[in-house]
């Protein structure tokens, strides 16, 4: 690559997130592959977990995903009964039974151990420091 190109690259937030993404993404499935679940539905378990019997709405929010998305992820999860679901007029209540529950236990060590990876490369202080602004700027993104 010439200097240009490099320069370009470098300074384009949409690629150089769509690369981080490929690369974080691929250290997720190396640790996050219990009973055969994408990454992204163990955190749809986590949120569950300190919510149980959160709105599907609220998780909508919560997981910045559309409500079509986490239809999908949760007839998938009630019918691996890691999740129940409980309807009340038009609230769906969304819950974790005791193999949700187990799978996020197994969640959390896996979602250690991925981190203790990734850090010692970027390094600890470096990991928590990008993971927050990466956060803060989803944020910021969003509102626009």
């Amino acid at each position: 690559m010439n200097e240009e190109q490099d320069d370009v690259l470098i300074h384009c937030l949409y690629f150089t997130a769509s690369r981080f993404s490929r690369s974080i993404t691929k250290l997720a499935e190396k640790h996050l592959d219990a009973g055969g679940l994408a990454p992204s539905y163990f955190y749809m378990i986590m949120v569950i977990h300190f919510k149980p019997g959160i709105t599907q709405k609220e998780l909508c929010q919560k997981l910045a995903i559309a409500p079509s998305t986490s239809t999908r992820f949760i007839d998938k999860l009630e019918k691996r009964n890691i999740v129940v679901r409980k309807m009340s007029g038009k609230q769906t209540f969304i819950s974790l039974t005791d193999e949700g529950e187990e799978l996020y236990r197994e969640f959390r060590v896996s979602i250690k151990e991925m981190f203790q990876d990734y850090s010692e490369t970027l390094g600890k202080d470096f990991s928590l420091d990008l993971s927050k602004m990466l956060h803060e700027a989803s944020l910021k993104l969003e509102k626009e």
